[in-house]
């Protein structure tokens, strides 16, 4: 009976995080990337790098109440933190403006950004395994605002490499 209740969260769960990663990517392919891909660097990921400001909100996984009593630390302690870090990184990428060590800044923010949110899939759903019912409140932080930091960190690691020399020569040795 305990799997066929996982089960009957599992499949909600798994369909509203692929139905987010859809509707964020249509999303960004088809209005944010057009608007973006021809400016600068910095103009193009400074409007993303703010959205990730809000990466706080991952200390929802700690708060009791907001999540259930049976969500494992392990999950959601460095879901939690490892937000923190990348809302940090957001702030240093921003505060960079166009200097020097920009590029730097967004290259760290973006890499540590994406591999935190691929880690917390991975303890989700392989390392830790949750149930997806001891996310309670926060069920809506991994199937809408997770696939569209996601998809952000694309758009980012896009306008990296179309703005950079190697870049420059995938796109010509495409031509």
């Amino acid at each position: 009976m305990q799997s066929a209740r996982n089960l009957a969260t599992l499949i909600p769960f798994a369909a509203s995080v692929t139905f987010g990663l859809l509707a964020w990517g249509a999303v960004s392919l088809n209005y944010v990337w057009p608007r973006i891909r021809e400016l600068p660097l910095q103009a193009a990921v400074r409007p993303i790098l703010h959205l990730h400001l809000f990466r706080y909100m991952g200390l929802a996984f700690l708060v009791p109440g907001v999540v259930g009593a049976n969500l494992q630390a392990a999950f959601a302690a460095p879901a939690a933190f490892g937000d923190l870090v990348a809302m940090g990184l957001a702030w240093v990428a921003l505060m960079t403006g166009s200097g020097r060590y920009s590029r730097v800044a967004i290259w760290a923010f973006s890499l540590w950004g994406s591999a935190d949110l691929l880690f917390a899939f991975y303890q989700g759903t392989i390392g830790v395994v949750i149930d997806p019912a001891s996310l309670a409140a926060a069920w809506f932080i991994p199937t809408v605002v997770v696939p569209l930091l996601f998809c952000t960190h694309i758009l980012v690691f896009a306008s990296l490499l179309r703005t950079s020399r190697s870049g420059s020569l995938i796109a010509h040795a495409a031509h």
